[in-house]
């Protein structure tokens, strides 16, 4: 792993204050290494584990990634930070409210490349041509998502949570590698 990406990851984090992504009552906790409630039984995920899971996926200046559960939108908004303005991000939510909650935080942060859309109910992820150099996944499958398998370009990496366990997969050469990193707890990924 770049150490520099890893303190990119850090500034990213420092540069975008999570109190911006969470709603009043649970602004006063911004600081705290803990998920906190959003609504609809949704969370904002602990800032560590966050930190983690973008330092697994090594974001490149310039890339493309996918967020997959984008929630408040802090995710995207760190993407964007990591991709910088050469690049793109797009964050899927499956709960409408959130989604524009998500959307609507991220517009704040001036960050034009990078965009939150409410996700298609009957579809995980967002095929496009090529595939997807980056997916983040901030909700656990049971198994790991053939879908979203099916969506990385050559040479790309996902990391998600599959069970309790973090999990990164990585696309070279037409094979796929897939190795754990740790224990974590989730919400559940909604699958079609």
């Amino acid at each position: 792993m770049d150490a520099g990406r890893v303190d990119d990851v850090a500034a990213a984090m420092a540069g975008l204050d999570r109190a911006r992504f969470l709603t009043p009552e649970q602004a006063p906790h911004a600081r705290e290494d803990r998920a906190l409630p959003l609504f609809h039984g949704q969370t904002g995920s602990q800032p560590s584990t966050v930190a983690e899971m973008l330092r697994l996926l090594e974001v490149p200046v310039g890339g493309t990634v996918l967020d997959v559960g984008s929630g408040s939108g802090w995710t995207t908004a760190l993407l964007a930070w990591l991709v910088g303005p050469a690049g793109r991000v797009l964050g899927l939510e499956l709960d409408p409210d959130l989604a524009t909650f998500g959307a609507a935080n991220l517009a704040a942060c001036d960050l034009p490349w990078a965009r939150i859309e409410v996700a298609d109910p009957h579809l995980l992820g967002r095929p496009v041509p090529g595939g997807w150099p980056r997916i983040l996944v901030s909700a656990s499958a049971r198994r790991l998502p053939a879908a979203l398998v099916g969506q990385l370009a050559d040479d790309a990496r996902m990391v998600l949570p599959v069970g309790h366990r973090m999990t990164l997969v990585v696309r070279r050469g037409g094979a796929t590698e897939v190795s754990t990193h740790g224990e974590y707890v989730f919400v559940p990924l909604v699958t079609p």
